[in-house]
């Protein structure tokens, strides 16, 4: 429910929205679509590209994609990207409300990909403070055997409109292959 809510708010924000492509060189390009409430930072460094989403006003979310060209398909089954996902997640669990990586799908147009979302203790009823996220998604999205994109959301809640809108932009992402 919580996915067709944030693709619905990012529909009727379509009046306002923005797109960023990232060219992925001979790879193709990835459309990334959010509301005008966000600016994106893309910084090429030849072998990987990272794509930062922060607010324009005062909303306390941002979100990172970290888009790397591997040279050998490691995650050539969604049960192998899943079991990645959830080691990586490891090194979260044990601070975390939930105490256990577990990997959930996205919901792409393109590719497979899951995440792993992690609630810290100590920001449980706590008041939102900037820079201070209370709740985090971590994962990996498979577009391509030679594209990879590890992504971060952070946020003050998992069903908070700002972390909606940035899990939307990332599930409705396009990948255009070259041709």
């Amino acid at each position: 429910m919580t996915r067709y809510l944030a693709l619905f708010l990012l529909a009727a924000g379509t009046l306002f929205a923005q797109s960023e492509t990232i060219r992925l060189g001979s790879r193709g390009r990835l459309t990334i679509y959010l509301s005008d409430k966000w600016r994106f930072d893309v910084a090429d460094y030849g072998d990987r590209q990272i794509v930062t989403i922060k607010p324009k006003g005062d909303v306390n979310a941002e979100s990172s994609l970290t888009i790397t060209y591997p040279e050998v398909d490691r995650f050539d089954t969604k049960a192998r990207l899943k079991q990645r996902v959830e080691i990586d997640g490891v090194k979260f669990q044990d601070q975390s409300v939930e105490g256990k990586s577990r990997g959930q799908p996205f919901n792409l147009q393109a590719g497979y990909g899951f995440y792993c979302n992690f609630t810290d203790p100590k920001l449980v009823g706590a008041p939102p403070r900037p820079g201070d996220f209370k709740t985090i998604s971590v994962g990996l999205i498979r577009l391509t055997p030679e594209i990879l994109v590890e992504v971060g959301i952070s946020a003050d809640g998992f069903n908070s409109a700002p972390y909606n809108e940035l899990l939307g932009a990332i599930e409705g992402m396009e990948f255009a292959p070259s041709r």
